[in-house]
């Protein structure tokens, strides 16, 4: 469960600087990370940290420093830039891209939060909502082409989908060594809760090819409608196939117990570790 030197190689130049601003001197990075890793990847309780991973406490402290610092974001970022400046060749970013959506369940360790002390942007609900299931939240995402996390966007679980596709798209920012960073996918692929006209129309003036089935009660009220109806919207079938890497990239994600249910009380935390969880990902291609 522990970093590769081939993963580490790829993370380490990224880091902060070893000397924090008050003084002394952090733990290992690697060290660290390694026993956030194993937090989230079994599920295990903080304090049930195995004793070769050193104090708990220095580990869950540096996840959320970083997290509200936006060290996990900027690591995130650096490696999408480098996988897509080195091309196909070194397994580099594929633009072709699948948004879908998961519902998570969360524990009830996860409710509770103080509103007081919460880290800036912390929404006041915490990505936290009712549903059938009962406390859920919501992990709306895109994947590129092979299967890999591009962005991230943590709801309520009762939280709709086309809602949340804009975000997603906006999060969508990968940078370039020269110019402004690429924000536009060659071509969008989405399932049917994706359908309405305003996403359609959002993918069409940006220059992004759509490939969005059409439900069939709106297929079915174009037919009622008769020559007075919208024209069918176009829909690549063979693309289509390639949707099902959002779902393999769900999969990845869910494979690390502490993602598949949700501890963390707040949203902040919860998205640092799925970010971590992307680098991991991206670091191993």
């Amino acid at each position: 469960m522990s970093l590769t030197d081939a993963q580490w190689a790829r993370i380490e130049p990224l880091l902060p600087d070893r000397t924090p601003r008050r003084g002394g001197r952090w733990r290992d990075h690697r060290e660290v990370i390694d026993a956030i890793a194993f937090k989230y990847r079994t599920g295990t309780p903080w304090m049930d940290l195995p004793e070769r991973f050193g104090s708990w406490k220095g580990a869950c402290s540096r996840l959320r420093m970083w997290a509200i610092d936006g060290t996990w974001d900027r690591v995130f970022a650096a490696l999408l830039a480098q996988a897509d400046a080195e091309g196909d060749a070194g397994g580099g970013l594929e633009w072709v891209v699948a948004v879908d959506s998961t519902i998570v369940r969360a524990h009830q360790h996860a409710a509770g939060a103080r509103q007081k002390g919460a880290p800036a942007g912390e929404p006041d609900d915490h990505a936290l909502g009712r549903s059938r299931g009962g406390l859920t939240t919501k992990i709306h995402l895109a994947s590129d082409g092979r299967c890999r996390p591009l962005a991230f966007v943590v709801t309520p679980g009762q939280a709709g989908d086309a809602p949340a596709f804009t975000q997603v798209m906006a999060a969508i920012r990968v940078a370039r060594p020269r110019g402004r960073p690429r924000t536009r996918p060659a071509v969008v692929l989405a399932d049917k809760a994706y359908p309405s006209r305003a996403i359609r129309e959002h993918l069409r003036k940006r220059g992004i090819r759509a490939v969005i089935p059409q439900p069939a009660d709106q297929a079915a009220n174009r037919k009622r409608l008769g020559s007075k109806g919208d024209r069918p919207p176009a829909f690549d079938k063979t693309a289509y196939k390639q949707r099902n890497t959002v779902e393999r990239c769900i999969n990845k994600l869910k494979q690390w117990r502490g993602l598949a249910t949700r501890y963390d009380k707040t949203a902040t935390i919860y998205r640092a570790a799925l970010h971590l969880a992307a680098i991991h990902i991206w670091a191993a291609r």
